[in-house]
């Protein structure tokens, strides 16, 4: 058996730093996510790279940017991009693969190509608002009907932004004259974690729509680099298809963000979105003056043509009933005197009519009272003679219901042989409460017998 060749740690790493350092001599355009930056007060970074595939991390490794090369990528990025490196963000990195004893294998970064990143976040917004524009909902939230005054606002801001004190500044300055009530949902603003911060927030929101009129979006300025999460088809399909207008102001004034291209309304600062919702008030505010104003002066003209008008009618109405009056005066006279006159008249001629039938039914009443008395003496036999026989027959029935309650009378029952029994002065029935030792009484006539019960049977 050979010897076994055993190797101390140093030789190993050695070995393969010097492999890595023969087979990777060159530099290398790599695309990779800056997954997080570690920037150290030393302006040294080590940032984390890692590629995706969806949700999932299918490649990292560490990187390190000396300070010199640091400063000046993070220089340009900020003249090209509007905003130094940050996390999150799709980068082109210019790469030498390095292998150190201590630290082991990464990449040394020399160079970003800043246009790269521009162009991944064109990407992603071309594709996000194709997406949208197939399912029909690009100008859904847009469609929504605006209240006529929004007082109630739900905001979605980190509490420590600028654009969300900017605002609040403006709303608490006009509270004097306006009143507008805020809730704050707090959330990321930007980075990857923007975009699930929001979303949630948003749907903080829905859950109590009905205690809101519309939802802001706010954060202080950034550039293109920082906004890249307001292109997330997730984040914009939340938006497209909320309940309630949603308005942003993301702070920017360059390319429009989808989100904001989806939204309601969007403002270039928090400040033109505090702005523009306290338009809704003065306008109003403004038509409302006016209206009062128009509503006042019409009140004034119209209370003064009336009074004109009133006086007016109220001679007019004077002057006519006095000639009313002395015309019903007259036809008054006219009248009584034509009244006096027929009254007269009619009642001589009633008087003579009155007369005149007295005398007819008087001759009336005496034929009628002498027809009357021969019909009543030819009926009166014949009545007589069915009186009695009504009496008679009337009489017989009487005595056939005196026979029938006399034989029901208990005292001729029991002259008949029969007896009651009784409990307690009640007749014993099926029904009877009875127990052995009870106390019973039987009558028969002229007898009382008192006995105990021993026990019950009941007949078939």
């Amino acid at each position: 058996m050979s010897e076994r060749q055993i190797f101390t740690l140093k030789q190993v790493v050695s070995s393969i730093k010097k492999t890595i350092e023969e087979r990777y001599h060159s530099t290398y355009w790599v695309k990779a996510e800056m997954h997080k930056l570690n920037l150290y007060p030393s302006g040294h970074a080590f940032p984390e790279l890692v590629q995706k595939e969806g949700d999932k991390i299918v490649a990292q490794i560490n990187g390190n940017i000396w300070k010199t090369q640091f400063n000046q990528i993070n220089k340009r990025f900020i003249e090209i991009v509007k905003e130094p490196l940050c996390e999150g963000t799709n980068l082109l990195l210019c790469v030498k693969i390095v292998f150190n004893e201590s630290y082991g294998l990464s990449l040394q970064i020399i160079d970003i190509d800043p246009s790269f990143s521009l162009g991944e976040l064109q990407k992603e917004r071309d594709d996000t608002l194709k997406k949208l524009h197939e399912l029909g909902i690009l100008n859904k939230n847009q469609s929504l009907p605006f209240p006529l005054l929004p007082k109630r606002i739900a905001l979605i801001s980190a509490e420590s932004s600028k654009g969300l004190s900017d605002f609040m500044q403006m709303i608490t300055e006009s509270s004097n004259k306006y009143t507008l009530e805020t809730h704050l949902f707090p959330a990321y603003l930007q980075g990857d974690v923007a975009i699930k911060s929001i979303i949630q927030a948003l749907n903080k929101i829905k859950k109590v729509s009905q205690h809101f009129d519309v939802v802001l979006i706010i954060r202080g300025g950034g550039g293109e680099v920082g906004l890249s999460c307001y292109n997330n088809f997730e984040l914009c399909k939340s938006i497209a298809e909320f309940p309630l207008p949603v308005l942003t102001g993301i702070g920017h004034s360059t390319n429009l963000t989808v989100a904001e291209m989806v939204s309601f309304r969007h403002a270039i600062t928090p400040t033109k979105l505090a702005e523009f919702l306290l338009v809704n008030f003065k306008e109003l505010d403004l038509a409302l003056q006016s209206a009062f104003y128009i509503m006042r002066s019409g009140s004034k003209s119209c209370l003064s043509y009336s009074k004109t008008a009133f006086k007016n009618m109220a001679a007019m109405l004077k002057q006519l009933s006095a000639n009313h009056t002395l015309s019903a005066h007259n036809e008054i006279s006219l009248s009584s005197t034509k009244i006096s006159f027929s009254s007269r008249q009619l009642i001589e001629r009633a008087e003579g009519k009155i007369e005149r039938s007295i005398f007819a039914i008087k001759g009336l009443i005496k034929n009628q009272l002498e027809n009357n008395s021969s019909v009543f003496k030819a009926y009166s036999p014949r009545l007589n003679l069915a009186a009695g026989k009504k009496n008679h027959s009337e009489s017989n029935q009487l005595m056939s219901f005196e026979s029938i309650i006399n034989a029901l009378n208990p005292e001729n029952v029991l002259k008949r042989g029969y007896s009651i029994t009784l409990h307690k002065g009640k007749l014993i029935s099926i029904t009877t409460p009875l127990k052995e030792g009870d106390q019973i009484s039987t009558k028969t006539e002229g007898l009382t017998i008192t006995s105990t019960w021993i026990k019950t049977e009941v007949n078939n």
